[in-house]
C-alpha cells in the first residue's frame, strides 16, 4: 500500500512543484512580462507540442502492435465523453466559459503522462502509444470544433451580432493545427517505417523533452488563485468529469469487454488521468482566457 502511495505521489508531486515555480517566478517578477509568456505559450504550442506527440509516436510498430478493438473502444468513449462534457456545460457553464470546461473536462494527459506511468507499472509501454493513436488526435480535433466555436460565439454575443457557425474558420484551424500536424506526421512516420538517424533522433527527443515541464512552469506564472474561487462550479464539475466520471461510465464496460492487464490500465489512464497542460497552450493560443483551464489542472 505504500508503494503505490509512494509512486502515486512520485508521480504528481512534481507537475505542481513545475507549476509552484512558475508561479513563485511571477512572483519574485522574473517571469511576468505578458510578451514573453505569450512567447513561450506559442513556443510550445507550435514547436514543443508537436514534436512531443511526433516522437511518441513515430517509433510505434502499428503493424505489430495494432488491435482494432481496443483502438475503437479509445475513440468511442473519447467521443462519448466530449458529448457528455457538452451536456454537463449546458448546465453548469456560462456561456463564455464552456469551450474551456468541454476541453478541460474530457482531455486527459494520455500523451504526456500516460507513458511514464506505464513504464512504471509494466515495461511494455506499447499500449499507451496504439492509446494516443486512438484518442489523442480526437482530442485535438475535437478541441479546435469546441474553441473555435465558443470563441465566435462570445465575440458575437459582445457584438450583439447573430453567431454563425465557422465551418471555415474550423476547417482552417484543424488543418494548420501543430499539434493534429505534429500527431499526423508521427503517425505517417511510423506507418512508413522511416528510420531516423541518431542526431536526429536525439534532437527532436530534447526538445519534446521540453514540452511538458515547460507548459506547467508557463502555466503556474498566468495562474492566479482567485481564478478558483471565481470559476469554483466548473471547475469542481471539470474534476468531477476527469478524474470520476468518465472512469464509472467507462471502465466497466472495458472489462466487460475482456480488456485486462495493459490494456486496462491504458484505458484508465484515459479515462482518469487529469486535465493536460495542452489544454492550457490550446485555449490561450484560441482566444481563450485559460482561467477555468488552469483551475482544473
Amino acid at each position: 500500500m505504500l508503494d503505490n502511495l509512494m509512486f502515486s505521489l512520485n508521480a504528481t508531486i512534481p507537475l505542481f512543484l513545475m507549476m509552484a515555480l512558475g508561479y513563485f517566478l511571477k512572483k519574485i517578477n522574473f517571469l511576468k512580462d505578458p510578451v514573453v509568456i505569450q512567447g513561450m505559450n506559442k513556443a510550445i504550442f507550435k514547436v514543443f507540442l508537436p514534436l512531443l506527440l511526433f516522437k511518441d509516436l513515430s517509433t510505434i510498430d502499428f503493424f505489430g502492435l495494432w488491435d482494432t478493438s481496443f483502438v475503437l473502444f479509445g475513440a468511442i468513449a473519447t467521443i462519448t465523453s466530449i458529448f457528455i462534457a457538452w451536456i454537463l456545460t449546458l448546465v453548469f457553464g456560462k456561456k463564455e466559459d464552456k469551450g474551456e470546461m468541454i476541453q478541460a473536462s474530457y482531455r486527459s494527459a494520455t500523451a504526456s503522462l500516460g507513458i511514464a506511468f506505464m513504464s512504471n507499472i509494466y515495461s511494455n509501454v506499447s499500449m499507451v502509444s496504439l492509446m494516443i493513436i486512438s484518442c489523442v488526435p480526437i482530442y485535438n480535433i475535437a478541441a479546435v470544433i469546441v474553441l473555435t466555436f465558443f470563441e465566435d460565439s462570445s465575440k458575437a454575443l459582445e457584438n450583439n451580432k447573430k453567431h454563425t457557425i465557422p465551418i471555415g474558420k474550423t476547417l482552417k484551424n484543424i488543418i494548420s493545427n501543430p499539434i493534429i500536424l505534429g500527431v499526423l506526421i508521427g503517425a505517417v512516420w511510423a506507418m512508413l517505417r522511416i528510420p531516423q538517424p541518431v542526431i536526429f533522433s536525439k534532437t527532436v527527443s530534447s526538445l519534446a523533452a521540453v514540452a511538458s515541464p515547460l507548459s506547467l512552469v508557463v502555466l503556474g506564472a498566468t495562474f492566479e488563485f482567485s481564478d478558483i474561487t471565481k470559476h469554483l462550479k466548473p471547475i469542481i464539475v471539470i474534476s468531477f468529469s476527469k478524474l470520476m466520471l468518465f472512469c464509472m461510465i467507462f471502465l466497466p464496460i472495458a472489462i466487460k469487454l475482456g480488456f485486462t492487464d495493459e490494456k486496462l490500465v491504458a484505458i484508465l489512464i484515459m479515462l482518469g488521468s487529469g486535465t493536460t497542460s495542452s489544454c492550457f497552450i490550446m485555449a490561450k493560443n484560441m482566444g481563450h482566457e485559460g482561467s477555468i483551464t488552469s483551475g482544473s489542472i
